[in-house]
């Protein structure tokens, strides 16, 4: 997969009509601070297209990447951020929940998890939910590039029992700062649009 062109097309807030498009589209869910804006970034060869912060929280809009022409990439905001408050924190929930029931051009959902850590009480209900509703679950372990590599087994073994996950679930041990994984998460994106 090679990406020539990358286009913020909408931003999408509480209160914001979702768009309806024709080409699939791949989401990004995540906690805060797990690092899908720097995936978006090093998967789409940009420096900081996608808003990048050292504060959790920062996404707070459904957004909208039009890449290529053929496909979007839908950043969603990140759950689990204590300093929102709940009021705002549920509004968010229901606008993710509203955008992954709507959207009918929805191919998979990508869940980032933090590589070093075990997964939250967040992560495995967005898991459970992915699986429920008939999506495929990609789990993108991301900040690989803070694991020794004597790590790397023990952790995917850590985040694939917490998890909970199958056997044909695909983990990827992602970073943004060496791009490990980035190539096989271009294979994963090939074969879902060849299949369009």
């Amino acid at each position: 997969m090679v990406i020539k062109s990358v286009n913020l097309e909408t931003v999408c807030g509480i209160t914001s009509t979702l768009p309806v498009h024709t080409m699939p589209e791949f989401a990004f869910a995540g906690k805060s601070n797990v690092g899908k804006s720097s995936l978006i970034n090093a998967l789409c060869n940009r420096k900081s297209y996608a808003r990048t912060s050292s504060s959790p929280g920062k996404t707070q809009t459904i957004n909208y990447y039009n890449v290529n022409d053929t496909m979007y990439f839908v950043d969603l905001p990140g759950y689990g951020y204590a300093k929102v408050s709940k009021e705002e924190r549920a509004k968010w929930g229901v606008m993710i929940e509203k955008y992954l029931h709507t959207s009918p051009s929805l191919k998979a959902v990508f869940l980032l998890v933090d590589s070093r850590h075990e997964p939250s009480a967040n992560d495995v209900n967005m898991y459970d939910w992915i699986v429920q509703n008939g999506f495929y679950p990609i789990v993108i372990a991301t900040k690989a590039d803070k694991l020794k590599r004597s790590q790397y087994q023990k952790q995917i073994s850590v985040l694939r029992k917490g998890l909970g996950l199958r056997t044909e679930d695909k983990l990827i041990l992602f970073s943004a700062e060496s791009k490990m994984g980035r190539d096989e998460l271009y294979s994963v994106l090939d074969l879902f649009l060849s299949e369009e």
